[in-house]
């Protein structure tokens, strides 16, 4: 075995989880699980049993659906190397790894990471959402392969087929990739498609109320918005700040267009669970966005508080008990509250699609404010339902939490919600992510990026050194959840026990 093979076993060790007979079991019902899922998926489609297959075709349904599927995954892959590669010294791969170098030259370029990433936001709640349309039940009481019906509401009408699906095949298994090999995965002219095609989507405005929100939220906090371009003048500004008007209109009438539909019961919901009154809808509707926003913002709180001592991280009870918990041992329940968070979220974005998506037929004189046909087909699709989910169940809490990580910390929600998550992760719905990421791995010959640019240990042996990431960047930004939890060549969210900054201290 060469030098070069001994360096590259060493590196896999550090990140390889242990095959306990516990993992194995847990390893094996996920993926009977996901196998049962996707032929529920299939027999859905194949059966017009979908909004897309009832609509067009089944074939048209299931190549728009494996599509979207694919796109997901780099989608939420870049996300994890894009985040976690700015501290590092681009020079270290620029040679050895030219695509990956440009997408770092562009999405690091003055503030287009933040940028990269409110229009990343919006095309993982397109893409779900269009994948709903594509593979959900338009009646999960129909027949399904003559399954019962207890069969019928676990995977149908709770939406456990989707939510592991969706999961495990267009999210965890790249993201456990990905956050361990972020130079490889964005090695390609794919990921750079997708960086342009999220910057594309943040220029167009349609996010742009996001930053009047940001705005709002630092003035509060008395925190400012570190920013590493110059102050916006001239054209720039009022071009800006159209955007955001033009931002503002869209999302009330998207709201507008959901509340209607909602009181009128003319929406999905109406179709799959017509026993659920419409007011009881729109008390579901706030909140499933209040559980998804609850979710976003701890992730970004969490590791916030985790560069803070032990002493400043909870405020009060619920904040210690919070703390508690998460940073048992050496940070060891972060990575399960990650893939509890994942399940909980995904669920809610399928139940808020189904909430949000329109059941009115264009060319019967009911359209919705009387727009035109084409009009309501277009929103029939539940793409309001993605712009409104983005800006105020995502972004708005993200940026709130970037300036009020102790707040989220104090709230007892927080606490129920990581109790919940971590419970999610143990029963090991979603385990044979780690499967399908090895073999992705194998296939692709993806390596950790210890073997390209070595552990950041070694990089500020051999002058360099990571450049330094403070929790007052963070303010104002999407990027908060990143650097503290994926750091290039170490264990990060995905991986095991996060070295919290009270360990770090103790070993230096």
């Amino acid at each position: 075995m060469s030098d070069d093979d001994v360096h590259k076993d060493s590196h896999a060790e550090s990140h390889d989880v242990p095959l306990t007979p516990f993992n194995i079991v847990r390893y094996i019902i996920s993926l009977g699980l996901l196998v049962f899922s996707i032929v529920i998926v299939g027999a859905l489609i194949f059966t017009g049993n979908t909004r897309v297959a009832k609509e067009t075709n089944s074939w048209v349904a299931l190549i728009v659906c494996i599509l979207a599927i694919v796109w997901l995954t780099m989608i939420e892959g870049q996300q994890a190397s894009l985040v976690g590669l700015p501290p590092v010294d681009p020079d270290l791969y620029k040679d050895s790894h030219p695509v990956t170098y440009k997408n770092a030259a562009l999405a690091f370029k003055g503030d287009n990471l933040d940028r990269y990433l409110m229009g990343r936001q919006f095309m993982v709640l397109l893409v779900v959402f269009v994948i709903n349309q594509c593979a959900g039940p338009l009646d999960p009481n129909g027949d399904v392969l003559g399954f019962s019906k207890g069969v019928k509401v676990v995977f149908l009408d709770i939406g456990l087929a989707m939510v592991i699906f969706t999961c495990i095949l267009g999210q965890l298994t790249t993201q456990v990739n990905a956050s361990h090999m972020m130079i490889d995965y964005i090695n390609n002219y794919f990921a750079l498609f997708t960086l342009y095609t999220a910057m594309t989507v943040e220029f167009s405005g349609v996010m742009h109320s996001s930053y009047l929100i940001q705005n709002i939220l630092a003035a509060v906090s008395g925190k400012p918005i570190i920013s590493n371009e110059e102050p916006k003048a001239g054209f720039t500004f009022a071009f800006f700040w159209g955007r955001v008007l033009m931002s503002l209109a869209i999302l009330g009438f998207c709201l507008a267009v959901v509340l209607v539909s909602l009181f009128n019961g003319d929406t999905m919901m109406a179709v799959k669970y017509p026993s659920v009154p419409n007011g009881v809808s729109v008390f579901l509707f706030f909140f499933f966005m209040a559980i998804v926003g609850m979710l976003e913002g701890m992730q970004i709180a969490f590791f916030a508080v985790a560069k803070l001592p032990a002493n400043e991280r909870g405020t009060s009870f619920f904040g210690r008990k919070t703390c508690e918990l998460l940073f048992k041992g050496n940070g060891e329940n972060l990575p399960g509250f990650m893939i509890g968070r994942q399940l909980t979220v995904v669920f809610s974005f399928f139940l808020v699609a189904s909430i949000t998506g329109l059941n009115i037929t264009p060319g019967e004189g009911n359209n919705i404010f009387g727009i035109s046909d084409g009009a309501q087909k277009f929103l029939n699709y539940g793409f309001h339902g993605a712009v409104i989910t983005t800006i105020l169940a995502s972004i708005t809490w993200q940026l709130a939490a970037s300036a009020f990580p102790i707040a989220f910390l104090n709230n007892p929600v927080t606490y129920i919600l990581l109790v919940i998550a971590l419970f999610l992760e143990f029963t090991g719905l979603c385990s044979g992510a780690w499967v399908l990421a090895r073999i992705q791995k194998q296939a692709c010959g993806f390596q950790y990026d210890e073997v390209y640019v070595g552990t950041p240990e070694e990089r500020l042996a051999n002058n360099h050194g990571d450049r330094e990431m403070t929790a007052a960047q963070d303010v104002g930004h999407l990027t908060g959840g990143g650097f503290a939890g994926h750091i290039c060549g170490s264990h990060d969210a995905l991986d095991g026990p996060i070295a919290s900054k009270d360990a770090i201290d103790q070993a230096a």
